[in-house]
This record gives C-alpha cells, sequence and structure tokens, in this order.
C-alpha cells in the first residue's frame, strides 16, 4: 500500500513539474563477487570453446536471448543459430539483490565473424540462481556501437545486511510486480510528453544508459545533456516487469520508437530499476537497443 501512495504521489509531482517546466577497480565484494565469477566463467569460455558452448552453459528453460526480439533462449540455441564466431565480454558493472537469487552484469562487447571485421558493444544481462543454486541467464540483450577507449569503471552494488519481507503468496509477489510495472508505464507515459523531464524524475544519479550507436553514456546530468543534445523524444510501450525476491531490484522491458534530430529508430528496451532510500523506484541501466 505505501508503494502504491508513492506512486501517485510521484504522478502528482511530475505533473506539477511539467507545468512549472513548459510555463579504479577495487577488490571485489563478497556477495556479488559470485555473480562476477559466473558471468566471468562464462566469458572465458567464450573465448576457448566459442560463444555457443559459453552461452548454453548459462542458460535454461526459463532463459530468454533479445535477438532482437525476445525469444527462447534453450530453443534459440539449440537450432544453432547463425552466432558470431568469436565474442568476447567482459563486466563493468554488476548489482545483485539481497535475497542473492537476482543480479544483473553490463559491459563490453565485441564479436565477429572469420573473414569480417570486429564489431563492439555492450551487454546486458540479468541472471536468476536455479535450484542448484547455479547461476543461469534471466534475459539478455545488447547493443552495438563503434568501438572507443572510453570503457566505464567498474562499479559494483552491494546489497546491505538489513532484511528484507519473505512473502509466502503469489498473489502478494505479484503485486509487488505490478508496482514495477506501474513505475515502468508511467516513466513510458511521461517519455512521450518530454524525455527531460521523465529521466530527470526516473533516473538514479548514477545511471547508465546504453543507446545504438553511443557509447555508454554515465551518469545523470550527463544523460540529460544527451536527451538535450539529441533531442531525444521517445514513445515507449511497457510489456514485463520483474523483480527480485528481496524487492530492492528488479527489471522492466517493452518497445519504444525513439526519434533524435535526425532519425527515428524502432527499439526495444530493458530498464533495470533500483528502490533507492527514499521509497522511490528509480531507473540504474536502461538499454535502448534496434529490433
Amino acid at each position: 500500500m505505501a508503494e502504491r501512495m508513492i506512486v501517485m504521489s510521484r504522478i502528482g509531482f511530475i505533473v506539477c513539474l511539467m507545468v512549472a517546466t513548459h510555463v579504479a577497480t577495487a577488490q571485489v565484494p563478497g556477495k556479488v563477487g559470485s555473480l562476477l565469477m559466473a558471468d566471468r566463467t562464462a566469458a572465458r569460455l567464450s573465448e576457448t570453446e566459442g560463444p555457443h558452448a559459453a552461452l548454453l552453459s548459462v542458460v535454461d528453460r526459463n532463459s530468454t536471448f533479445f535477438t532482437p526480439a525476445p525469444v527462447d533462449a534453450l530453443e534459440y540455441l539449440n537450432n544453432r543459430p547463425n552466432i558470431p564466431d568469436v565474442m568476447t565480454w567482459r563486466p563493468t558493472f554488476a548489482a545483485i539483490s539481497k535475497s542473492m537469487e537476482w543480479g544483473v552484469t553490463t559491459g563490453t562487447l565485441s564479436f565477429q565473424r572469420i573473414g569480417a571485421i570486429k564489431r563492439y558493444g555492450e551487454y546486458l544481462t540479468v541472471w536468476r540462481r536455479d535450484r542448484k543454486g547455479n547461476w543461469k541467464i534471466n534475459l539478455r540483450a545488447q547493443v552495438e556501437h563503434k568501438g572507443g577507449n572510453n570503457e566505464p569503471d567498474m562499479r559494483y552494488v552491494e546489497p546491505d545486511d538489513k532484511d528484507y519481507t519473505r512473502f509466502k503468496t503469489k498473489e502478494r509477489i505479484a503485486q509487488r510486480k505490478e508496482i514495477v510495472m506501474n513505475n515502468d508505464q508511467l516513466l513510458s507515459t511521461v517519455l512521450k510528453t518530454d524525455a527531460a523531464i521523465a529521466y530527470g524524475e526516473f533516473l538514479a544519479e548514477d545511471a547508465r544508459l546504453y543507446f545504438p550507436w553511443k557509447t555508454p553514456v554515465i551518469g545523470k546530468a550527463a544523460i540529460l545533456d544527451f536527451v538535450k543534445e539529441q533531442d531525444l523524444a521517445v514513445q515507449a510501450k511497457s510489456l514485463v516487469a520483474n523483480r527480485s525476491y528481496s524487492g530492492e531490484l528488479a527489471y522492466s522491458y517493452g518497445e519504444a520508437s525513439v526519434a533524435t534530430a535526425s532519425e527515428t529508430l524502432k527499439c526495444n528496451y530493458v530498464r533495470i530499476w533500483q528502490l533507492q532510500p527514499d521509497f522511490q523506484w528509480r531507473v540504474i541501466v536502461e538499454m535502448l537497443f534496434e529490433s
């Protein structure tokens, strides 16, 4: 109930804001370290055995790949898709939930077919532990760009030691997912009117934006500058939202039409959300990739 009231108060805040506007790498922490190990182990396997074997080792029947449309990852890989012959990646961001069953990694990506030029981009992977405690891909997406030397510094989100509420019923768990969907839909609604206001309200201060053919844009201030420079206009449709069991991390994804000053792109998006100390949901990662 408290979260629902916060969503409603956020609507009022945004309306007022819109009216006013228009008149070094450190030692890896213990908890997130297990997630990074899973990602890095798969990356090493990709280098030695190839990307098909690497990806197959970390998917199950609950995994989704964006290719760019969302597809069943296990079925996709079992059909021997025409994936790159060589693919390397390195995480530059990782977060894990208090419940230790949910996490996310993002980072740099390069891939190549034999005889073709090397291509570059960024990847985003949401992970869940299976019943045996092994990390498996929940969903994975990527965006391509032209490469560059401006790789982000490694950053971790390590959960605190505070306890969390353990919900028993499917109904309550579904209600908690609905809260995330409501915030995602609200963000998508405001984006239709004013992208700067939308991102200004919904982004965390250290948010990351992954955008087609652009190297990562890091930090809320830099993202807002990017939105203004590109004269960005976004029309998004929310499709799916999910949430960690402990409740403080979540993701959503959907479809978007993204207009810049020079072109309009049909995209899919994935957003990673984090519940902030003020009990507001804010986006810590957004990836827009062409569909």
